[in-house]
């Protein structure tokens, strides 16, 4: 192939080296296994840069949807249930696939279609953010059932980026908090006290003589006299 991607048919190893040199580009081999080989033209350097840009473009898109698992018990209490519930719920609404398995107890085996009603109960609960992908089945002392989400884990990542942009937006600091409420209620704003040079007073100074600012020191006291 020539520069422009124009094709110019089959050409010698040193002669396509001279129009690569020439044209100031690479002899880059795209099909080594044809006969004869195919090679183009191109800045190497350029393409493999444009490369790696789209690669890690298709990484940062690309989501990877999870498929996570929760248990039940057939026996579950209400505020266990809504706990569990919550936790589907979010597993859901970040695009992940959840695995619920319940597991029986002893005789519990003998009565399956309480374990269906608890799990059909459970995708009424969470219609609006999953559906059934698979339905309940019965393995041994368990049954599961698979829930899908219904938005996608890319779409899902993107409202929480924009919902997360939305709550910076509104936040204020307290500076921001303090003048609207000041201003609010009709007070001026405060005024930043003046500076003040704060004087020190003079150090007392000693003379020459041991005479300091508050007059002579006292000299040394006169001892008894001698007879």
């Amino acid at each position: 192939m020539g520069p422009g991607g124009e094709q110019v048919g089959v050409v010698a190893t040193g002669v396509a080296l001279k129009l690569a040199q020439d044209a100031d580009l690479d002899l880059v081999e795209v099909a080594p296994a044809a006969r004869p080989p195919v090679a183009k033209l191109m800045d190497f350097g350029k393409y493999k840069y444009e490369s790696d840009m789209k690669a890690r473009e298709a990484r940062r898109k690309q989501a990877n949807t999870l498929l996570k698992e929760i248990r039940f018990r057939l026996k579950i209490d209400p505020h266990d249930y809504a706990t569990k519930k919550g936790h589907v719920e979010r597993f859901l609404a970040a695009g992940d696939k959840v695995k619920v398995m319940i597991m029986f107890r002893g005789r519990e085996q003998s009565r399956p279609e309480a374990g269906v009603r608890l799990l059909q109960r459970l995708a009424d609960d969470v219609a609006e953010l999953g559906f059934v992908e698979s339905m309940p089945k019965q393995d041994g002392r368990n049954m599961t059932m698979v829930l899908g989400p219904v938005k996608k884990k890319s779409e899902a990542k993107s409202e929480q980026r924009k919902r997360s942009a939305e709550v910076n937006a509104q936040r204020k600091t307290k500076s921001e908090v303090k003048a609207e409420r000041r201003a609010a209620e009709g007070q001026p704003e405060p005024e930043e006290a003046p500076e003040v040079a704060s004087e020190q007073a003079p150090e007392p100074t000693v003379s020459e003589s041991g005479a300091g600012a508050s007059g002579p020191k006292p000299g040394p006291k006169p001892g008894p006299r001698q007879g």
